[in-house]
């Protein structure tokens, strides 16, 4: 296989690191929510990579043709479910980000932290 014919899975890797960084160093809630978005939209796209076949069609079967190659609807099925999961969770949390604001002040992870250590 050529390497630049599987660009997809390079996207891949550039956004699942992108999201993972910015998780791991961003001190600002919102930015790590966001990373958290851009991690789970880089494991949408592999998951979806996976289930496309060169050359398969929608598994629905004809009559006499028994040499068909069918393209799996599965991953479609749990990405939907999954997109669907990941708007509700990052939702929620930004709903509790607010409220850390509302009882913190700040978004800021290290001055929640500091906050908490004076009491």
């Amino acid at each position: 296989m050529e390497w630049l014919g599987l660009y997809n899975y390079w996207v891949f890797a550039v956004l699942l690191m992108t999201g993972f960084c910015a998780v791991i160093t961003k001190g600002n809630l919102i930015k790590k929510l966001l990373g958290l978005s851009i991690f789970q939209s880089a494991v949408f796209l592999l998951y979806i990579s996976m289930g496309k076949v060169d050359g398969g069609t929608a598994p629905i079967f004809v009559n006499g043709a028994s040499d068909q190659i069918f393209s799996n609807p599965l991953p479609q099925v749990l990405i939907l479910t999954a997109i669907v999961v990941g708007i509700s969770t990052t939702a929620l949390g930004l709903a509790i980000v607010v409220r850390i604001k509302e009882t913190y002040g700040s978004i800021e992870e290290h001055e929640i932290q500091a906050k908490d250590d004076q009491q």
